[in-house]
Parts: structure tokens; sequence; C-alpha cells
């Protein structure tokens, strides 16, 4: 008979099983993150989905759902990371240890881009069998992972060649006519030239930046010779920016609004603006393409606006800035502009007065800072901006027939509230100030109830505001503007690429194919180069 196992071999036998247990229970953990940390990741992801898309949708753009943007995509990028580390740390104790991998909820990575070439890299094949060693060995298939690599930018030089031919009876020389070229002594292709003018203005990279990249990567362009360019290719441009220009000013209702720009003057710079005047029917679903008309000016004076909309008529949707006065007034010729405000302006100065983070920031005591009255304010507005998000896209007369039954006596409520309370306020009181913006001027109540009775009207000018975006965060590169032809220059860029982009096109390979057809291109069929109508040279050939 066998001796029975020591006190010792019993304990470590005993330890061994609980250190293998532990193990396993390690592992499952560390699986069971990597699940956690798929799951969050996901339901940020669709969380950031879910504001942009009513965002986009609805033109949404208060404070708080900024903010929330902001936050998600921050918190989306570090749940990212995270899983990206428990998935090494599943992919390593998975190597080492028999517990099962776990199913990830996560869905499957969307594949490449049918269009994108693809290089075969074949691994060297086995020359005998890895058990027997046997050299009979057969493929049977094989197995496929695909990597999304870079090439970096190439670049070359066309040579175009004009054979010369002589005559032997009279001896005259036949040669081909010259090329287009879309700028003076052309050099630059269309191509470069639509990537150096999206770049300036579309990812507001200065001139010289681009320069200094281009030298990095073999090709010495002097800065000098970039502008002149850009120069010459806002000429090339004018007529398709003049059938934009004609589009805008066409509308029946149109957007504005204005940011402010540094203009390079002795001493420092000086506050100079950029106007931007927007037509976009999409929200009553207007069938003209949207469209987007900048201006530039040293100053704010009223005589921009006036200037920049002389000979137009219809509604304006702006905020209450009085520089805007010179269009409404009655004796205005062809005819008055009729004056339609925005409520999200309205909103802010409520908003401002109810926002508990900030005022937190601002080391205020929280809750007790928080007017009540304000916060009531901003949740009667949200009510009303809610309906409107219902009825985006439907027909003007859809729109007001809903605003009349549902939105009317709400306005009316709301009206009859901020009445009752301004009453019971001190005139210096923030919040008497903030209904004061809605009533105090004559006539501007009637222009921010205006969309009640007409369904093309907006409830906010969001739709400018966000076609200023990109100038204001574009300024931290470049800075200011060089001169006042430099600022006149931007705002006719801008005009093209942030009509391109508003009708889905991508803007530099338009201008690129706009550049290169514009010679041949007679009067009549220039519209065709608008970005609402048009296809690129190569589906139109094929066409």
């Amino acid at each position: 008979m066998s001796e029975p196992p020591s006190e010792i071999e019993v304990l470590r036998a005993a330890l061994a099983a609980a250190e293998a247990r532990a193990a396993a229970a390690e592992d499952e953990l560390i699986q069971a993150r990597a699940v956690v940390s798929a799951s969050d990741a996901m339901i940020r992801h669709l969380q950031l989905q879910i504001a942009k898309l009513r965002r986009e949708q609805f033109g949404h753009s208060a404070e708080r759902h900024a903010r929330l943007i902001e936050q998600l995509e921050m918190q989306l990028e570090d749940l990212e990371t995270d899983l990206g580390q428990d998935r090494a740390k599943t992919g390593a104790a998975v190597a080492k240890t028999t517990v099962a991998a776990f199913e990830r909820r996560r869905p499957a990575r969307k594949p490449f881009p049918e269009h994108l070439p693809r290089e075969r890299v074949v691994v060297e094949a086995p020359a005998s069998c890895t058990c027997c060693g046997s050299t009979r060995i057969v493929k049977m298939g094989e197995d496929i992972t695909e990597t999304l690599e870079v090439v970096p930018r190439q670049w070359k030089v066309i040579q175009t060649v004009r054979e010369k031919f002589t005559c032997r009876d009279c001896e005259k020389i036949s040669q081909p006519p010259a090329p287009f070229h879309p700028t003076p002594r052309g050099w630059a292709g269309p191509n470069l030239l639509a990537m150096v003018l999206f770049e300036k203005f579309g990812q507001h990279q200065p001139l010289n930046r681009q320069a200094e990249r281009y030298a990095k990567e073999g090709v010495e362009i002097s800065l000098s010779t970039l502008a002149d360019q850009v120069g010459a290719c806002t000429v090339a441009l004018q007529p398709i920016h003049d059938l934009i220009r004609a589009h805008v000013l066409s509308a029946e209702r149109l957007h504005a609004d204005d940011t402010t720009v540094p203009l390079m003057a002795k001493g420092g710079t000086q506050t100079a603006r950029l106007w931007t005047y927007l037509r976009d029917d999409r929200p009553f679903a207007g069938g003209a393409p949207p469209a987007a008309l900048y201006s530039f000016s040293t100053d704010r004076r009223m005589e921009h606006p006036t200037r920049h909309l002389a000979g137009w008529a219809g509604i304006l949707q702006a905020d209450a800035y009085g520089g805007y006065n010179g269009v409404y007034d009655a004796a205005r010729k062809p005819a008055p502009v009729f004056s339609a405000l925005c409520w999200s302006h309205a909103r802010r100065k409520f908003f401002e007065l109810a926002d508990i983070k900030a005022t937190a920031r601002k080391g205020k005591r929280g809750a007790e800072e928080i007017s009540p009255i304000a916060l009531d304010a901003v949740k009667r507005i949200d009510a009303i901006f809610d309906v409107e998000r219902e009825i985006t896209g439907m027909s003007a007369a859809a729109r007001r027939d809903v605003r009349q039954q549902v939105t009317a006596p709400m306005v009316q409520d709301l009206q009859d509230w901020m009445r009752a309370e301004r009453a019971r306020m001190s005139k210096h009181n923030p919040v008497a100030k903030a209904i004061n913006y809605m009533f105090d001027e004559d006539g501007r109540w009637d222009a921010f109830t205006r969309f009640l009775d007409d369904g093309r009207i907006c409830i906010t000018n969001n739709a400018a505001e966000r076609a200023l975006r990109g100038v204001a965060l574009g300024r931290k590169a470049w800075l200011f503007a060089g001169s006042p032809r430099g600022g006149e220059r931007a705002a006719f860029m801008y005009s093209l690429i942030v009509t391109a982009k508003m009708n889905d096109v991508d803007p530099q390979a338009w201008l690129a194919d706009v550049l290169a057809r514009l010679s041949d291109m007679p009067l009549s069929r220039l519209p065709e180069l608008l970005p609402w109508n048009w296809k690129p040279s190569t589906i139109a050939k094929a066409a």
C-alpha cells in the first residue's frame, strides 16, 4: 500500500489549485473589463452620433448641446483608448490560458473602401509540413488580413509636347495650339491650384506654412509665387462667384450674421468684419439648393449690410444688431426688408443666468446663484423648440398650420408670463434685461413672432452662425488678414468653398475640375459648374 500524501504535499496541491483558480478568475476579470469597455465605448459612440445628427437635422446650437457634444467626444476618445488597452491585455491572457475568449458586442469593423488599390504581400509559404516534415504539401486556401496604409504625396511634372511640322510645298510650319492653363504663366496644374486654395481657405493653412511643407517634400515654391497663383485663381473663378451671388440674392428669405476678423494695421491690428448671407430653403422643403455669400468690411457700420443687400427685398433672419435697420426702413427702395429675429439669441441671455456649470466655474455658489425665473424661461423656450424640430423639412404651409395651432398659444403664454414677471422686477435685474431684449424696441416682438405666420421662416438664425464657425476656428491659425483686399479675397473663396460643402460636394475636387474646364466652357453653360449641378468631367464624358 502506498503511503498517504504528507500534509505539505496536500497544502502544495491546494495552493496550486487556488493559484490556478485565481489566474482563471483574473483572466475572466480582464475579459469582462474588455466587454464593459467595448459596451461603454459603443454607448458613448451612439450618443455622440445621435447628438450630431440632431444638430445637423434641426440646426439646434444651444450652449448646453454644444458642450454635450464636446464632452461626449472627449469621453469617447478616452474610452476607445481604454478599450485598446483592455483588448491587448485580453489577448495576452488568452495566449497563456485555456479560458475562452469573450465575444465582443461591438459591431464588426467597417470594410475598407472598394475603390482603394490593393497591394498583395504574400508571406513565404512553408517548404515542408510543420508536423512531420514531409515535403508533399498542397495549397488548400489562404487567409487575408487587410491593413490600411497611406502613401506620401507624390509630385510629378507633366510635359505637354507640341510637335512642329513643316510643309515641303509652302515651307510653312504647322503646330497644335498651346493648351489652356487655369492661370497666366501656367506652371501649376488645376489639382495643385485647388489644393493650395482649399488648404488656405478651407483648412486655414497660411501660404508660408504650405511652402515650408512643400519644401520638406522636395518641391520648393516661394511664398510670392503661391500668392500670385491665388490671386490669379480668384480672377479665373469670378464668373462662378457671380452666379452664386445671383442665386443667393434671388431668395425670398436670407440668414445674415457677421464675425470679427483681425486686420493688419499700423501699430497692430484693427477689428474688421466678415459678413455672411445664407440661402437655405431645406427647412421648409424648398427646391432651391443652399448657398452662402460672404463679404468683408473694415468695420461694422450700417452702410455695409445696406450696400450688400442693395436691390434685394424679402425676409432677413438675423440678430437684433442695429446695423440692419437701414434695410428695414419703410422708405427703402425697391421695398423694405422684413425682420425675423433669432430665438436662440434671446434664449442665450436667459441660459447664461441659468447655467449651473458656468456659475460653478466662476466660483459662485452653484444653485444659490441660479435664477429660477431664467431657468423657467429656458424651459418654456425649449418647449417651443421641440415643436419646431418636429416640423423641420415639412412644407411651408404645413409648418404654418402647426405653428398656428400648437406654437402660437405657447408663444402667447410666454409673452404674458414675461410681462408679468418683468413688472415685479427692478429694471436693473439681469433677468429683466433679458426680457427687455425681446420687448424694448418698437416692433421687436413682432419680429420675434413673425415665424408664426410664415412657414418659410426658421425660429433661429443658427444656419448663419454655423456658416461662420469655420472662420472663428481659422482665426487661431492665420491670426489676421494682411490687407482689406486680402479680406475680400477670403470672403470670395469662403463663398465658393462653403457653398460646395452645403451641397455635399468635395470643395477641392470641385475647384480642380472647375479650373480645368473653365476655358472650354461657353458662358451659357457655366451654370453646369455650380456645385449643385456639377458632375466630375470623367462622369460627364462617360455619360
